[in-house]
């Protein structure tokens, strides 16, 4: 039961995700793309600095002994939502949401089948495969 929890919340986080990438899309129509990406996060550092204060537990100053592969999520979350607020006005919210899923789902599969940035390895199975080329038929037939 408790992993089903994680299920939706996770499906939700996707809701989110196709929601904030729609509403970056617009905003970056009428402040500039790379602008609307700049005020996401700076909105969000913000946030999270404020619940940080209150919530936090962790250890921030590790990420000046951290490996620095380790400190690329910032980048590649960068890259992800910018990518969507260009990507978005030109190709529509579901093939870009759809080939972010699909991007997701083959580079999850590598990951986790070569146990890479620490994940538990876990063997590739044919069900995986298929389901992988069935995902990219989907985004051809939306496409």
């Amino acid at each position: 039961m408790k992993k089903f929890v994680f299920y939706i919340i996770a499906i939700v986080a996707g809701i989110f995700l196709s929601i904030e990438g729609s509403i970056y899309a617009v905003l970056g129509d009428h402040i500039g793309k790379l602008e609307s990406s700049l005020y996401n996060f700076a909105v969000g550092s913000i946030i999270l600095a404020i619940a940080l204060l209150f919530l936090g537990k962790g250890s921030l100053s590790y990420t000046v002994r951290a490996p620095k592969w380790e400190l690329t999520g910032g980048l590649l979350g960068v890259v992800y939502l910018t990518v969507l607020v260009f990507a978005i006005p030109v190709i529509g919210v579901g093939l870009a949401m759809g080939s972010v899923v699909v991007g997701q789902m083959i580079m999850s599969a590598i990951i986790e089948h070569y146990g890479l940035l620490g994940s538990e390895k876990k063997p590739l199975r044919i069900e995986k495969i298929i389901a992988i080329i069935l995902m990219i038929i989907a985004l051809t037939l939306i496409y």
